[in-house]
């Protein structure tokens, strides 16, 4: 006897439903509209096969994220930390650091910068939410001011690894190694978006900083904080020529600088 559905296909209607459903699909549904000689179950069949590639693609990405992981597994390491900074760019504001050891592997990550807002705050609750292990540590802007930047992006960073518990055993940091930590470390180029530690990392850090950003636009109104996050924007170099520059700018950055420069200049010209 035929088979019922080879005589009485699902009408199009049915399909699309199917299909709107989203990846991945059935084996059964890819071959019945694969064999289905409709023009619209043919474009359906066309839909399904870019999706679960799009799939396979993505599986081979996040699994080619854990080869450092599981590369000082191999070493015999247990508790692997990635660490990522955000903000070590901007005129104004802290920098943030973040630790973190997955528990398991996370879908969707990816390198801060590659992600939407609306896609790193998703990834940053579900990553907060997931079991792992994470630290966090923000350097303010008075020591950025007094020690410069390279030494608050490491403290920051050691700060962070610091609030693990347990400590990682051994560390993946994103770009350069950190001076004065016990635990031996590797650093990886690019690592936010080579590695799946160091991604989930950089998402903690970005989404922590730019929720600090949103704060203080509300303590220092008039400069765009809670838009640009304190980077050099046009609009933030604007700002910052009409207004001068504020407590939470960076006093050793060029144009905070000249700004700085420019008043005393004005004030010294006035007193004359």
């Amino acid at each position: 006897m035929a088979d019922a559905r080879e005589t009485d296909p699902r009408s199009l209607a049915e399909l699309r439903a199917l299909v709107a459903r989203g990846a991945p699909y059935s084996r059964r549904l890819i071959h019945e509209l694969k064999h289905d000689t409709r023009a619209g179950a043919q474009a359906l069949y066309a839909v399904c096969k870019k999706a679960q590639r799009r799939i396979v693609v993505e599986k081979r990405r996040l699994e080619n994220m854990l080869l450092y992981e599981k590369q000082a597994l191999a070493n015999g390491f247990r508790v692997i930390a990635g660490v990522d900074e955000a903000g070590r760019g901007p005129y104004a504001g802290p920098i943030v650091a973040a630790a973190v050891v997955l528990a398991a592997p996370v879908e969707r990550v990816n390198d801060s910068k590659q992600l939407t807002p609306e896609e790193r705050e998703a990834l940053y609750e579900e990553i907060r939410a997931g079991g792992h292990q994470i630290g966090v540590a923000a350097v303010d802007v008075e020591v950025i001011n007094q020690q410069g930047i390279q030494t608050a992006n490491y403290m920051a960073m050691a700060n962070a690894v610091a609030q693990l518990f347990p400590a990682p055993d051994f560390l993946l940091v994103d770009g350069f190694r950190i001076p004065g930590v016990l635990q031996p470390q590797q650093h990886v180029i690019k690592g936010d978006c080579l590695s799946q530690s160091i991604a989930a990392a950089s998402i903690i850090a970005k989404v922590t900083r730019d929720r600090i950003m949103i704060e203080l636009d509300k303590q220092y109104p008039g400069y765009g904080f809670a838009q640009h996050k304190g980077y050099g924007t046009p609009e933030h170099y604007q700002r910052i020529t009409e207004l001068g520059p504020c407590a939470i700018h960076r006093q050793r950055w060029g144009p905070i600088l000249r700004a700085i420069e420019a008043d005393l200049l004005f004030e010294w010209s006035e007193e004359v």
